[in-house]
């Protein structure tokens, strides 16, 4: 496989703990930042650490962060510091007949690099139609989009997709052969997120049906 289909390491990013489950793979690093949620951003401001989960969005090799125009975490990113992106997705518990091996089946992006303010109308939009995407699928077409006090508002981060690694653990634990004998079940707990049936808004108008893509919400399908 080419390097133009690779993230970059370097030694922060290089996977030194059971380097086997890692991979700088794109396509592998792209699916699973399209199918998580959640991303946890780690920054360093006045030389306190802080990890903060954000909704994100991806479009090509770029993620996009938003937030309030006075957060702390957008005016501290925006000033170019390093910055630190982990998602993860959970697969299921792996449940081994020692307590030592108890371990998870797991799906996880961590990315090192600096994020940047996107300053033009046009790019705002656009990102923040990533994120609304990355969240329902079709949504930002059903409802109304951003106006000019709420853009005003709202700083738009993009962070370039450049170096950094995916880790993954599948299948059966991993115990010691001496213990595989002893009376104990041992397997896999598959996990997996699902949604409930939509609630509707109590001021709803009446005569407004569930999207489709809400009644029948899934993520990594």
């Amino acid at each position: 496989m080419s390097d133009f289909q690779k993230l970059q390491v370097t030694q922060r990013s290089k996977i030194k703990r059971l380097p086997k489950r890692g991979s700088q793979e794109k396509e592998l690093i792209y699916s699973i930042l399209d199918e998580a949620l959640i991303a946890h951003v780690g920054f360093v401001n006045n030389e306190q650490p802080f990890v903060i989960p954000m909704a994100y969005g991806r479009k090509s090799d770029r993620l996009y962060l938003h937030g309030s125009s006075v957060s702390r975490l957008l005016k501290t990113l925006e000033q170019g510091v390093d910055v630190c992106i982990n998602v993860t997705l959970l697969d299921g518990l792996v449940i081994a007949r020692s307590l030592f091996h108890h371990s998870m089946n797991y799906r996880s992006v961590v990315l090192f690099g600096k994020a940047k303010i996107i300053k033009d109308e046009e790019g705002k939009m656009s990102a923040l139609k990533a994120i609304t995407e990355q969240m329902i699928s079709g949504r930002w077409n059903e409802a109304r989009i951003p106006n000019q006090k709420e853009l005003k508002a709202t700083n738009v981060l993009s962070f370039e997709i450049k170096e950094g690694s995916a880790k993954i653990r599948t299948g059966a634990p991993s115990d010691d052969a001496e213990d595989y004998s002893l009376p104990y079940w041992a397997g896999e707990l598959p996990l997996k997120l699902t949604s409930g049936n939509p609630i509707r808004d109590p001021k709803l108008s009446d005569g407004i049906t569930v999207p489709e893509n809400i009644a029948n919400y899934q993520r990594g399908v």
